[in-house]
C-alpha cells in the first residue's frame, strides 16, 4: 500500500493500532527480522571507500584551485567544494548514529573530527538536536526540527509572524530554496554559538580547537590566494551550494508529513513510519542523498549502515502493508512540490486581518 504523500498535512489524533496492551510487539518483530537478516552489521569497508573517494575529490579540488588561480573558473571549484562538504556532513551524520564503527567512541571521534575540522559545524550541537528529533519526529513541542525558526512548520507559529517576517512567512514555500542559500552560514554560526555559549557542551575545548582554526585557515587561505572580489565570490558560492544541498536533502524527510499533537500516544513503529517520507530512485539517489532517501528505515533502525537500508526497505514496506500502516514514498521533484505547498499552506496563517474603523462602527 505504498503511496505518494498527500498535499494536505494530517494531524493524527487517533489511538495507535496494533497491540495496545504491548505496543512494542509489532516493532520488535520487525526489528528481529532485519537483525536476523544481518542488516544491522557494520559495513566499515563501505565507509572507508566513501571517505577515500571524498579525499580524492578534495585532492582534485585543491589541484584545480591552484591551476585555475585568478580565473573565474574558480567558482566551479567553489561549487564542487560545497558538494564535498555536504557529502562529508552525511558521513558525520552516520557516525553520530553509530552506523560506521562498532565502538561508540570510534564513531564519536570520527564524527567530531569530520563535523568540526572538515565541515566547520558543531558535532555536539548536532547530536543534541538530532537525537531529540529522532525520539519525537514531527511531535509538537518535542521535535526541534519543527520549532519556529525563520520558517514556520505549524500554523500556530505562522500566525505569530507580523510585518516583513509575516510577508515572508506567507510565501515561505516559494522562498524555501532562496533562503537555503544562507543555511551554510547559519550552520557555521550555530557552531560558534555552541562552542562559545554558556550551555553545557560535550568536549567544548576539543571542538573549539577544531572549528575555530578550520574557519580561520579556510578564510585566510582563500583571501591570500585569490583577489578580494574573487575571494568573496568563492566563499559565497561554496556556502550557497553547501546550504542548498544540505537543506534540500533534509527538507523532504518530514516536512508535509503528519504532525503529532504534544500529548500523542502513537506507538514507536507508527510514529516513525507515519511521519517520514522515502524518496524513490536508484543508486545515484542513494549517493546524492547519503542514504537519507530511506528515511523511514533510517528512523526505524537509526544505527543501520547506509548500504543495508535498501534491503531493509523491502522488509519494512511489506511489513507495513501487512499491518495496514501507511508507508509513504515520492519522487524527489514530487516531494519538493509537497514541501513547498505545505509551507505555503502553513504560511497563510500569517495573514493579518484588516480592521476598518468605519466598518467596525456599524457594529456598535
Amino acid at each position: 500500500m505504498s503511496t505518494a504523500v498527500p498535499s494536505v498535512v494530517r494531524i493524527i489524533r487517533t489511538r495507535p493500532g496494533g497491540n495496545t496492551g504491548n505496543p512494542t510487539t509489532e516493532y520488535s518483530a520487525l526489528l528481529h527480522t532485519v537483525r536476523d537478516a544481518g542488516l544491522l552489521r557494520r559495513r566499515t569497508g563501505f565507509y572507508f571507500l566513501v571517505f577515500g573517494i571524498i579525499l580524492a575529490a578534495i585532492g582534485g579540488e585543491i589541484t584545480g584551485f591552484i591551476m585555475l588561480r585568478n580565473t573565474w573558473y574558480e567558482l566551479l571549484i567553489a561549487a564542487g567544494m560545497g558538494v564535498i562538504l555536504t557529502q562529508l556532513s552525511f558521513l558525520a551524520h552516520e557516525t553520530s548514529h553509530r552506523q560506521v564503527f562498532e565502538s561508540g567512541r570510534a564513531n564519536d571521534i570520527a564524527g567530531r573530527t569530520i563535523a568540526n575540522l572538515f565541515v566547520g559545524i558543531s558535532y555536539s550541537w548536532w547530536m543534541k538536536k538530532h537525537s531529540r528529533h529522532h525520539a519525537n519526529p514531527n511531535l509538537i513541542g518535542k521535535d526541534p526540527d519543527i520549532e519556529r525558526d525563520f520558517i514556520s512548520f505549524v500554523e500556530t507559529d505562522a500566525a505569530k509572524a507580523t510585518g516583513i517576517y509575516g510577508w515572508f512567512t506567507r510565501r515561505q514555500g516559494f522562498m524555501l530554496f532562496p533562503i537555503l542559500i544562507l543555511e551554510g552560514i547559519n550552520l557555521h554560526i550555530h557552531a560558534f554559538r555552541t562552542v562559545f555559549g554558556r550551555d553545557k557542551v560535550d568536549k567544548r575545548w576539543l571542538e573549539m580547537s577544531m572549528v575555530v582554526p578550520r574557519i580561520a585557515l579556510y578564510f585566510t587561505g582563500i583571501f591570500f590566494v585569490l583577489p578580494l572580489g574573487m575571494a568573496f565570490a568563492f566563499i559565497g558560492v561554496q556556502l550557497a551550494v553547501f546550504g542548498v544541498y544540505m537543506g534540500a536533502s533534509f527538507a523532504v524527510n518530514h516536512t508535509g508529513m503528519p504532525i503529532l499533537p504534544h500529548d500523542s500516544k502513537v506507538d514507536f513503529l507508527r510514529r516513525q513510519v507515519l511521519t517520514s517520507r522515502n524518496i524513490t530512485g536508484n543508486v545515484a539517489m542513494d549517493s546524492f542523498m547519503g542514504g537519507l532517501n530511506y528515511q523511514i528505515e533510517h528512523h526505524l533502525f537509526p544505527n543501520m549502515p547506509r548500504p543495508n537500508l535498501k534491503r531493509a526497505q523491502a522488509i519494512a514496506r511489506e511489513y507495513c502493508d501487512v499491518n495496514g500502516i501507511l508507508y509513504t514514498e515520492a519522487t524527489l521533484p514530487a516531494a519538493y512540490g509537497i514541501v513547498i505547498r505545505h509551507l505555503n499552506k502553513v504560511g497563510v496563517a500569517a495573514r493579518q486581518t484588516f480592521n476598518c474603523p468605519a466598518a467596525a462602527s456599524f457594529g456598535r
